[in-house]
């Protein structure tokens, strides 16, 4: 999604906005107590980047519109206008990156330890798009839903972690119910 920590023409860390825009740090970390263990990501530490959940920026390495087909096929009420920049992975370069696979098998919950299988150094050379959305995914989608449960968008979907600032001048804006972005 287009996300509020910004400086400039850059994505910035939230850490680094408790420092410089206290205000918008605040209003940004209020996601985070939507559940007791949430605001434990806050201390969450990122193996082999050396640093906690809030010193990366995070991105989803999949067109956001692969979510938004798969919860709209199950009939859940979604908003259609979702913004997310779509942003060149050549931004990332300066930064120390890694792929939080995020699967399903080592996720203990949002206050356990990131498992550091899970946690890949990604090299953005070689860095391709996902092109589909994982079958557990969909499965926590059903399930959530089925139960009438509030739940994420983003569960079991691999993120890459960037650990700086990333310029975003050069990304594009897309909306996520529409394919051809």
């Amino acid at each position: 999604m287009v996300p509020n920590n910004m400086v400039g023409n850059h994505l910035v860390p939230l850490n680094q906005l408790k420092n410089t825009k206290k205000e918008l740090y605040n209003n940004y970390v209020k996601k985070y107590n939507d559940h007791p263990e949430r605001r434990k990501l806050l201390e969450r530490k990122v193996p082999k980047l050396d640093c906690l959940w809030n010193d990366v920026v995070h991105f989803l390495p999949l067109n956001p519109n692969h979510v938004y087909q798969s919860l709209k096929s199950l009939g859940i009420n979604i908003k259609t206008d979702l913004k997310f920049y779509k942003i060149p992975v050549d931004n990332l370069m300066e930064n120390k990156n890694a792929i939080y696979l995020y699967r399903k098998e080592y996720y203990k919950g949002p206050a356990a330890p990131i498992n550091n299988l899970d946690i890949k150094l990604l090299d953005t050379k070689n860095y391709k798009e996902l092109s589909k959305i994982p079958k557990d995914t969909v499965s926590y989608y059903q399930e959530e839903n089925s139960k009438g449960n509030k739940f994420g968008m983003f569960p079991f979907i691999p993120h890459i972690l960037s650990y700086g600032e990333v310029k975003i001048s050069n990304a594009e804006i897309i909306n996520w119910s529409k394919k051809d972005s």
